[in-house]
């Protein structure tokens, strides 16, 4: 979990709609992301910067909440960054994202605006969204560019649209990014978001997705409807057997330690390193959503 925070669900707002942006924190998501890209139409674009800026103003909402931008070499970037910086949110989404020279271009804008403002030095974070090869081939550049970075994300639909392809059911064809992806973020330090699944009608196959990209090592996953939101936190959640599992591993551990043996087995069964770290890791997330309880072990 980078920076120690929960991005499971990562639920996309249209910067445009005001009444989205005043209820968007009812939904449960881990994260919201105020949109002025692709759900904006280009002569919206101005209102909208401003009804989100004002929005982070004045409602409080119950999770960390961030801004996808228009790229930065559009003629709506710098204005976005503008606007909305002055207004403070946790953190800034860049789509398409390619170079690190564009990380470290706005890195900057924001450490001005920081200073000009009266904010913290590096309160205000940073992602960016992989959605070509370029892109994905740079990512662990883009990942380490800045203190600021706290997540990479893949931008499905243009990446798939990159390839000269169609995106499947299965998603074959994003496989192999997907899993550079993780593999960047997971050198870089910092947590790896899963693109969109469009179709809100369709919870089984979006369902068998958000599983698939958890075993790939996805942290979370944007997701485009409040509907999508506890499915994704289902899967997420580790099981009551994955639990009791990580409890034993754990328990083992400890008992060998106590009889100072370099041997630790378990039903007949060898324990190695790896196995006491995913342990740990299980029964951390498990009480970080609250389905664990250190007093509950074994």
């Amino acid at each position: 979990m980078g920076k120690e925070k929960l991005r499971r669900a990562m639920m996309f707002a249209p910067g445009n709609n005001p009444a989205m942006l005043q209820n968007a924190g009812i939904y449960g998501a881990d994260s919201i992301i105020f949109d002025l890209e692709d759900a904006v139409s280009i002569p919206e674009k101005d209102a909208a910067r401003h009804l989100v800026a004002s929005a982070l103003k004045h409602f409080k909402y119950p999770c960390e909440v961030g801004v996808r931008i228009n790229h930065i070499s559009t003629p709506w970037g710098r204005d976005d960054l503008e606007c909305v910086l002055a207004s403070k949110p946790d953190f800034i989404r860049l789509p398409k994202g390619e170079t690190a020279d564009e990380i470290k271009l706005i890195d900057e804008i924001i450490s001005e605006a920081e200073e000009k403002h009266g904010f913290a030095a590096g309160s205000i974070q940073m992602m960016t969204a992989v959605e070509s090869p370029k892109g994905l081939r740079n990512a662990y550049e883009m990942a380490t560019a800045s203190p600021r970075m706290m997540a990479l994300a893949i931008g499905g639909e243009d990446f798939v649209t990159s390839l000269k392809t169609t995106k499947t059911k299965g998603g074959r064809e994003l496989f192999t990014a997907r899993s550079m992806l993780v593999f960047a973020a997971r050198e870089a330090g910092v947590d790896v978001i899963d693109s969109v699944f469009s179709d809100i009608r369709d919870e089984e196959t979006f369902i068998e997705e958000v599983k698939l990209i958890k075993e790939l090592g996805f942290d979370g996953k944007s997701v485009v409807n409040p509907r999508q939101i506890n499915l994704v936190y289902q899967v997420y959640t580790p099981t009551d057997k994955e639990i009791e599992y990580a409890q034993k591993v754990l328990a083992a551990y400890r008992e060998a330690l106590e009889r100072k043996s370099g041997v630790i087995s378990l039903n007949g069964k060898m324990i190695d390193a790896p196995m006491i770290t995913r342990a740990e890791r299980v029964l951390a997330y498990a009480a970080a959503v609250g389905a664990y309880r250190k007093e509950e072990a074994l």
